[in-house]
């Protein structure tokens, strides 16, 4: 572990992902303390304020505070995505794994019903569902978590059907342990360094499509301060008032390159050809 984090900060891409996932770590867990204002407090005689030293990113239509708004909203949207991107992750390796090691018709069942929910676009089928089950936050969540298991499946089931050769594996089959046993206990403990690779990439896309939902008014609902939601309502101001949008669209941009990153730098810190 001292050894892949070593590579990680040496690593540029690494780096930079590292520091933009510690600054949203710190608005994730200290933004109401950073928060100089109420996020919901209303002042109509602060409408459409420039950004300045009294408010730092402005104020909207209302007179709430942007900064204030950008610093609790990350709370939802970083959160919230990085909830569905991990259970997509672990309903995933577990999936695929169990695919790789059962093999046959169950193995060809399973992966043919995620070829045909990867035929429809991730954004499109979580339109789908969060438009079938009403909107809401849980609700899209629920949709990311759903469009994004397929690949992880995919991921899983590819570096488990290497695993499946091992001999410790077949070590755990000669001893008769049980099929759970050997996928939960043999096999994915030696695949999760792929996993967790690909799943910090996804975390990226989950932020872009849950402000997605949120834009289009299916995931986060007002007057959460919710990224997407934010941007949604600036819109309308743009020329008059740009830093509306230009603020939660700006923190969505970096946090999901940050992420992206740190993908790329995870990556090449567990391959051991890197080092």
């Amino acid at each position: 572990m001292r050894d892949v984090m070593k590579h990680l900060v040496r690593s540029p891409q690494g780096a930079v992902g590292l520091v933009i996932l510690i600054i949203a770590t710190l608005m994730v867990l200290g933004g109401a303390h950073i928060a100089p204002y109420d996020p919901d407090a209303l002042s109509i005689m602060s409408r459409y304020k420039p950004p300045g030293l009294e408010h730092w990113l402005g104020t909207d239509q209302l007179g709430r505070d942007i900064f204030s708004r950008v610093m609790i909203g990350a709370r939802a949207t970083i959160v919230l995505s990085l909830l569905a991107t991990l259970l997509a992750m672990v309903i995933g390796a577990v999936v695929g794994t169990a695919s790789a090691y059962l093999g046959g018709k169950i193995d060809e069942a399973i992966m043919r019903t995620m070829d045909a929910v990867m035929s429809i676009p991730s954004l499109l089928f979580a339109l789908l569902i969060v438009s079938t089950l009403g909107q809401s936050s849980f609700n899209a969540v629920l949709a990311i978590t759903i469009a994004f298991i397929p690949g992880m499946v995919r991921i899983a089931r590819s570096v488990s059907l290497a695993a499946r050769q091992q001999d410790y594996v077949n070590a755990a089959i000669a001893r008769g342990e049980s099929t759970a046993y050997i996928i939960l206990r043999e096999m994915l403990p030696n695949i999760v360094a792929p996993i967790i690779v690909e799943a910090t990439i996804r975390v990226a896309f989950a932020i872009m499509l849950f402000a997605t939902l949120s834009f289009l008014g299916l995931g986060a609902q007002p007057p959460e301060p919710e990224w997407g939601l934010m941007v949604s309502d600036g819109r309308a101001y743009f020329f008059n008032a740009p830093w509306m949008m230009l603020a939660p669209g700006i923190a969505i941009a970096l946090i999901a390159i940050g992420f992206n990153l740190l993908g790329d730098g995870l990556r090449d810190a567990l391959n051991p050809r890197s080092h």
